[in-house]
């Protein structure tokens, strides 16, 4: 049983790195989990929707977990949902009852309509079309300094221990 987690790579000339890259390096390295590790996807929407259903297929994970970044935010951020053109897909997680366990983290109705918000899509719109019921959730991730690590390290783990807990994993 194993969680698939998601990262991008940079965009902008002035990005050192991607916080959500930086948030899995760091989780990667502490090897508690029993994940699986697709990063860097580039931010291209075809191309990373492609490889994350890829994976998807290949893994069989038991939940997902895509993450990308938001430099405009001072949490992390998990995404109700995500829409393409008019059609609007929902997590199936509980987010409100995986919020309350978390101290720096909160439930966000915006996922950017960018390639984070269009693999979202793509990856529950998968899931959806083939009936697999699996936990699938977008966190956005700010951008990640020594102060902040403090509070968003915990809360992600939380994160992944509540996804495992409500998989199977």
């Amino acid at each position: 049983m194993t969680i698939l987690l998601t990262s991008f790579t940079t965009w902008l000339p002035h990005q050192k790195s991607n916080s959500s890259d930086d948030l899995l390096n760091i989780v990667e390295k502490q090897n508690k989990y029993n994940c699986y590790y697709l990063r860097q996807l580039p931010v291209e929407i075809e191309t990373a929707s492609k490889q994350a259903i890829a994976i998807i297929k290949k893994i069989q994970p038991s939940a997902i977990i895509c993450c990308g970044m938001a430099e405009s935010r001072f949490q992390l951020t998990i995404e109700s949902h995500a829409r393409c053109q008019e059609s609007y897909l929902q997590t199936t997680v509980n987010l409100t009852q995986l919020v309350s366990q978390l101290s720096h983290t909160s439930i966000s109705n915006d996922a950017g309509q960018f390639v984070c918000e269009e693999l979202y899509y793509q990856v529950l719109n998968y899931l959806q079309l083939n009936n697999l019921a699996l936990p699938c959730i977008f966190v956005h991730v700010p951008v990640l300094t020594t102060h902040n690590q403090e509070i968003i390290l915990p809360d992600f783990a939380s994160i992944l221990e509540f996804l495992a807990e409500n998989s199977g994993v």
